[in-house]
């Protein structure tokens, strides 16, 4: 089984490639602010779940990993809330990409508490 058939990291790399595709609006003068910021780490939510995978056998460094990645999924709705005070991104909008990182979250949060059902 790979860490690609897993439900949290199909939701996260979906909301990553949204905000992917919505920060290439945001103005030039963000490309190493807000931009760059969110980018990195709704696309850092797939990547510590990838890593955590491959260490499943271990319960701690798993929990650790799938922890790193509710963290960064915490991020990213830091920075859609900036987004949307700097007027980049409509309340709908928002609105819509902060339901998709709760999902992610309820499913990292699953993982976390059963980490006996990804071994």
């Amino acid at each position: 089984m790979s860490f690609k058939t897993l439900l949290a990291y199909k939701k996260g790399f979906s909301l990553a490639m949204d905000i992917f595709h919505l920060a290439k609006d945001f103005p030039k003068s963000e490309i190493f602010g807000l931009s760059s910021q969110i980018i990195r780490s709704s696309r850092s939510v797939c990547s510590n779940i990838s890593e955590g995978y491959r260490k499943r056998q271990y319960e701690k460094h798993f929990k650790s990993k799938i922890s790193d990645a509710d963290s960064e999924n915490s991020e990213t709705q830091l920075w859609l809330d900036f987004a949307l005070a700097c007027k980049y991104i409509s309340n709908e909008k928002k609105l819509d990409l902060q339901h998709k990182s709760e999902e992610v979250g309820k499913l990292l949060n699953y993982m976390m508490n059963n980490p006996d059902k990804f071994r």
